[in-house]
């Protein structure tokens, strides 16, 4: 292992910081992509197509959420042999991963195409801007196999301790789609499809780049086809650890969808401007998400090296970095939300009708804090049984009863609708951090 892939030395902050921040610039970037998206289609086109593009972002989320929590297994997985220094370990695992994540891809995209009516119309999307979500997903689908492959790259990478090739290869694929937005949308005139489009294709080549260069510096797995085996054993490993994951994450984009199904009830004004909402939910939870991912890969190493304390005061510098980044967002939305929304849409109805809804939902930027850092700790233990259980129990058993009864009461209350998520995150972070004080109890970290 290369000294600076090596997490498990040096000053704690200091390798916190140098492997995190690469992992939280890269996820703002891939961020942009949705965002520019809505950003493009709201200054160039209608409010249903605002609204086609939020819900179906939303859907499209899904496999996004399924792909990075397998991938975080991986992630898991590579730190634990990288620290353990067992290269022909290390080498099985990556080749498992990106095997896997190649089937895999082909699965989803047919069952998108197949159940994509169904899934639009359960979150009851608007009349008029079902055809151009339905568009936009169909054409988004096409791309699964770009998406899979780049997040098992950058999975690996990290897992290895290297944050920043993902980085500059995300970067690529981000001024390659803004570029492709602008150019479909407003030059080309191809509204919703153009934008899709441009995801697609700069997931493509942001991918294949990553390839040439991984096997120009010979990397501990070449990209070629004999090499692409799956190993049982490493296998029953990355399904025991990615699954639970890759199943906390669906059930919180689930819940999260039926939020999108209540809202779009109350008409495109309202769908639009919790879509708008749902797009800073993801820039302002960045800090929160990239920690936790670099927490998993850090305290995967360090727990195969045998330096738990380090693990747990990464931990504790994580979550702080993470409150502190995710504040400024909590600060914007509480003093100007009309301007964050502005960023997005001109749309005064729109505007208004998110105000409110800003104003509580963004009290979840800081209560995410310790739910991801917690979370991101546990999973580089592989405690993934419980960030699961804990998770589902937040989406199933709190968000998503709770959403119902307010829609039921309170249908046209955006303010209490949005206050919902930081009151799950708020109770999820209490019961995470009882169990965590628990572990380290018991084994007197």
């Amino acid at each position: 292992m290369n000294a600076e892939n090596n997490l498990t030395e040096g000053n704690v902050l200091k390798v916190l910081l140098s492997f995190s921040v690469p992992f939280l610039i890269a996820n703002i970037i891939q961020a942009l992509y949705g965002a520019v998206d809505l950003m493009v289609i709201g200054w160039y086109c209608s409010p249903e197509s605002v609204a086609a593009v939020s819900t179906g972002t939303q859907v499209t989320q899904i496999i996004t959420s399924m792909v990075t929590g397998l991938t975080l297994g991986g992630t898991i997985m590579v730190g634990k042999y990288t620290g353990m220094q067992d290269l022909k370990q290390t080498q099985k695992t990556v080749a498992t991963t990106l095997s896997i994540f190649a089937v895999v891809a082909v699965i989803l995209t047919v069952l998108m195409m197949i159940f994509v009516n169904p899934i639009l119309s359960a979150l009851k999307t608007p009349p008029e801007a079902f055809a151009l979500a339905r568009q936009y997903v169909m054409v988004c689908a096409c791309g699964i196999f770009f998406t899979c492959g780049y997040n098992a790259i950058s999975a690996v990478l990290r897992g290895y301790g290297d944050s920043k090739r993902p980085m500059l290869f995300v970067a690529l694929a981000c001024v390659l789609n803004v570029a492709g937005d602008i150019i479909l949308v407003k030059y080309a005139g191809m509204g919703v499809a153009g934008v899709a489009l441009a995801t697609i294709s700069s997931q493509a080549i942001s991918m294949f780049c990553a390839i040439i260069y991984l096997n120009k510096k010979k990397f501990i797995f070449t990209f070629e086809l004999k090499n692409f085996r799956i190993d049982r054993e490493r296998a029953k490993e990355l399904a025991a650890v990615g699954i639970p994951i890759s199943l906390q994450e669906c059930m919180v984009r689930l819940s999260f969808l039926y939020l999108t199904s209540v809202t779009n009830r109350l008409g495109v004004n309202a769908a639009a401007a919790v879509g708008v909402a749902s797009k800073y939910d993801v820039f302002a939870m960045l800090p929160a998400t990239s920690i936790a991912s670099a927490l998993a890969a850090i305290t995967a190493q360090n727990y195969g090296a045998g330096k738990p304390k380090r693990a747990k005061v990464s931990m504790a510098a994580g979550i702080a970095f993470a409150f502190a980044a995710s504040a400024c967002f909590w600060l914007w939305a509480q003093m100007s939300p009309e301007t964050m929304i502005g960023v997005f849409t001109r749309d005064q109805n729109i505007i208004q009708a998110g105000i409110p809804f800003f104003r509580s939902c963004s009290y979840d930027y800081l209560a995410v804090s310790f739910v991801f850092g917690l979370n991101g700790y546990l999973n580089g233990r592989s405690k993934t049984i419980f960030t699961m259980i804990s998770v589902c129990i937040g989406a199933l058993a709190l968000r998503m009863p709770l959403i119902y009864l307010v829609f039921t009461h309170c249908p046209d209350n955006l303010f209490v609708i949005g206050s919902i998520a930081p009151a799950v995150s708020g109770t999820m972070a209490v019961y995470t951090l009882i169990y965590v004080i628990y572990l380290m109890k018991k084994e007197k970290i």
